[in-house]
């Protein structure tokens, strides 16, 4: 008898991890802000891949061991839909900066473990921010550990070049690379509005100086053919 070899188990990483993407509405703003604002950042950068409550599965073979920051970033990768990060499928590139906000049901047990995950597979800036208290910490790799950030307040991102500002309570200010603040969905829809405005308003005023600079040209003409008539050629005044 000839003896069976069984198949190769078909190894699965779930795209969801059942839990929900944040506890409230401030934290899920927050997620939203940080990430569509980066979106817009690189938005010319087409090998930035930057994502939101993604699972990460770090390790081939090891679908447990797997984490879904708040807000990833991943420089080196190309942007586009993904049902998770299996960095074994992405050149082996990690995630280079993550973000997570914090909500009352995370623990300190959990935040630890957090800490040591991504420590552990080579993020090398990684930021926690508590809306509820406008407390900011981050660390940054060096010498091939996350060592926390001595002091946030101005602190500029290494690899996105955004900086932080905690000293307008009652919450965290980031700023682009150019100075510009990153904005909410409310904001920058009003600032739209207000721009539409502004666009309607110059709009108007060029539509009134047409048809003042066209009155002023019919008046010429029209003057110009009544010297003719009394024989007074008009290119000679």
């Amino acid at each position: 008898m000839v003896a069976q070899i069984p198949a190769p188990t078909q190894i699965e990483y779930p795209d969801s991890d059942g839990k929900p993407m944040s506890d409230h509405t401030k934290q899920f703003r927050w997620i939203t802000v940080i990430k569509y604002n980066l979106d817009w950042l690189f938005a010319n950068d087409e090998n930035v891949f930057i994502a939101g409550d993604l699972l990460w599965y770090p390790v081939e073979g090891n679908p447990k061991r797997r984490a879904a920051p708040d807000v990833m970033v991943v420089i080196g990768r190309p942007r586009g839909d993904r049902g998770s990060y299996k960095q074994w499928q992405e050149a082996g590139i990690a995630p280079q900066v993550v973000f997570e906000i914090l909500s009352p049901g995370n623990t300190a047990n959990e935040m630890a473990a957090k800490l040591a995950f991504y420590d552990r597979h080579d993020v090398a800036e990684y930021y926690i921010y508590d809306p509820d208290t406008n407390a900011l910490s981050g660390w940054e790799r060096m010498d091939n550990y996350l060592s926390e950030i001595p002091v946030m307040q101005g602190w500029t991102s290494p690899r996105l070049g955004i900086k932080f500002d905690l000293s307008t309570p009652p919450e965290l200010q980031i700023y682009r690379p150019d100075g510009e603040l990153f904005l909410s969905f409310e904001q920058v829809s009003h600032q739209l509005q207000v721009t539409a405005r502004e666009l309607e308003a110059v709009s108007q005023k060029l539509s009134t100086t047409e048809q003042a600079l066209a009155a002023e040209s019919n008046r010429k003409q029209q003057f110009a053919a009544k010297l003719r008539e009394l024989g007074i050629d008009p290119d000679t005044i």
